[in-house]
């Protein structure tokens, strides 16, 4: 063992030999018949001249079914699907209707959809371990009752195993306090385990391992019994060893939902912390476009969720298409209200990255009966907070943030770019949109993309902006354009009066400031977009090029400022509802 002086041998930074397959075994039996390493004793195992106590295993009967859902399976998907909690029965007893997703669809101006993705809309509405003394004459025997079979008391049969304390102690912290606790009961020969039919094949192939360092068993669902029993009895190498195991077979989307719906107590051990991380990057990974697989993402559990919320790369339209998706899958998973609003401030709350949603999405949080009050309020103060602060005092904001608290400031990947909108009521209806874009996003652009932002309002209309890359028609290069439209709603037309501009570096004064670039008047009508195909009048070469003065520390700058027009004194969108972004 390698250890160093004053070391806890069951520090988890301490390093055992004994954690490690022997070299060259594969990880498999020594079967080589030579010479073993220095930390096999699989030839002491069950030998009466290498051991000094007698350990008896009481089995007992197990809980009804503990076991019937293993049979038959060859693999942890199997078992899996044999183990899903009755997520249907759930299901047919929630009398919610709720709509399905519908895939964003483009006008004839390919804008995109006013309510982004979701067709769908909200509406408000360890156990201690019981040790007593044998009655026995001659040797006191220690009883240790497993904490699953309490209540089940009928022996079915007794299996006697030659075991050495002193091997066992160094492998594991729970048979080192059983042989050092300094009663009587540390001084007997015998010692006794009572644990269910369930458990005693695992239990077997732990105490092996713990001798040799390998493990016979090959199949998932075998290799995850012995690591529930090596987290039982605190044998961390062991747990490690599933765990990689575990990890070199294909995952599933059932077997990666199995390793996070582990007991809490296996979950919060460090050594499967590298199994539970890879089966959470493969759920996000084979989820990322929640429209996609939107029927299997709404039947996945709450783990599952977690594990997709969790992720950066989410191919949604914004954060608004995300608090949608979550309050639709909390209301058929969970349609009692109270259980609900548990789950969502508990567990998904966090995983909602409100400070990216619009101002009209959160004023629906703020009122939604799903949410806690408090809670609601706490989220939505803070997302108000982010969005008052300067552009650059954002970013440093979601570069600082720690992984643990939930990732709440960075962007995903979102399908439209988030906007920053201001707005006045007088003395004419008027907003000014701020649009950033990052030098690698416009790079993509050519030489024929384009990508758009969220909606924003003005006069209860919604519209969106659109940078292309395109050609020019007239000088035949490719160049940088804008275009300002609006989303298909209705039959009403609104004249409007707009400016595009973008933030300038000034050499002679090392400041910048926002330079306009394009002015004009359009009356729009559902659907339509109106633009100027070359923003910059240069080429794109030109404009991507290093020491670009629009770039300024990678980010592109462009203001757009839309104006009401008003007519005989009147706006001629007085009837609609002001709503801000």
């Amino acid at each position: 063992m390698k250890k160093a002086p004053n070391v806890d041998l069951f520090d988890p930074r301490t390093i055992m030999d004994s954690d490690f397959p022997p070299s060259g075994s594969g990880g498999g039996d020594n079967r080589g018949g030579g010479a073993t390493s220095a930390s096999d004793f699989a030839f002491a195992f069950n030998d009466s001249n290498f051991s000094d106590r007698v350990l008896q295993i009481e089995i007992v009967a197990g809980l009804p079914d503990n076991k019937s859902d293993l049979e038959g399976c060859s693999s942890i998907a199997d078992w899996a699907r044999n183990r899903k909690r009755r997520r249907e029965d759930i299901k047919k007893d929630n009398p919610l209707e709720v709509s399905v997703y519908q895939e964003e669809h483009i006008l004839n101006c390919t804008q995109p959809d006013t309510e982004d993705v979701l067709a769908y809309e909200n509406q408000d509405e360890e156990a201690v371990a019981m040790v007593e003394e044998s009655p026995s004459d001659e040797e006191a025997a220690e009883i240790i009752d497993s904490p699953w079979s309490m209540d089940c008391s009928t022996v079915l049969r007794v299996k006697n195993i030659h075991i050495s304390s002193a091997i066992l102690a160094a492998r594991s912290p729970f048979f080192y306090k059983l042989f050092s606790n300094g009663m009587q009961e540390s001084d007997q020969r015998n010692v006794t385990l009572r644990i269910t039919a369930s458990e005693e094949s695992a239990l077997m192939d732990l105490l092996n391992y713990m001798y040799s360092n390998t493990l016979s068993t090959t199949t998932a669902p075998a290799l995850l019994d012995v690591l529930m029993a090596a987290d039982k009895y605190e044998v961390g190498s062991c747990m490690r060893y599933c765990s990689q195991l575990l990890r070199t077979m294909p995952m599933t989307p059932e077997s990666a939902l199995l390793y996070l719906e582990l007991p809490s107590s296996v979950l919060m051990a460090e050594e499967i912390k590298p199994l539970t991380d890879a089966a959470k990057q493969y759920l996000s990974a084979r989820y990322k476009d929640v429209i996609k697989f939107q029927d299997e993402v709404m039947n996945l559990p709450l783990a599952g969720i977690e594990a997709i919320l969790s992720s950066d790369d989410l191919q949604v339209a914004s954060e608004d298409a995300v608090y949608d998706f979550v309050l639709k899958w909390a209301r058929i998973s969970y349609p009692k209200i109270e259980e609900r609003r548990e789950v969502l401030g508990t567990r998904l709350c966090r995983l909602i990255r409100f400070p990216h949603m619009t101002c009209r999405k959160l004023r629906k949080v703020l009122t939604s009966s799903d949410f806690d009050h408090d809670i609601a309020t706490k989220v939505v103060l803070e997302a108000l907070f982010f969005k008052a602060e300067v552009p650059h005092r954002q970013r440093i904001l979601a570069s600082e943030e720690p992984a643990a608290s939930n990732r709440r400031y960075v962007e995903r990947a979102y399908k439209y770019r988030p906007v920053k909108v201001v707005e006045f009521e007088s003395p004419r209806q008027q907003c000014v949109v701020y649009l950033d874009l990052k030098r690698e996003e416009c790079s993509n652009l050519f030489p024929s993309g384009r990508v758009y932002s969220q909606a924003f309002h003005l006069g209860g209309q919604g519209f969106f902006l659109s940078a292309h890359c395109n050609m020019d028609q007239q000088c035949q290069f490719y160049c940088f354009g804008l275009f300002l439209g609006m989303q298909e709603k209705g039959s009403a037309s609104f004249a409007v009066d707009y400016e595009f501009a973008a933030r300038t570096k000034d050499k002679d004064r090392d400041e910048t400031e926002y330079v306009s670039k394009y002015k004009g008047n359009y009356t729009f009508t559902g659907g339509k977009a109106v633009g100027y195909r070359n923003l910059f009048g240069k080429p794109w070469t030109a404009l991507m090029a290093e020491g670009s003065e629009y770039f300024i520390n990678g980010i592109l700058h462009l203001r757009a400022e839309l104006t009401i027009k008003v007519k005989d004194g009147t706006d001629i969108s007085a009837a609609g509802q002001r709503v801000s972004n």
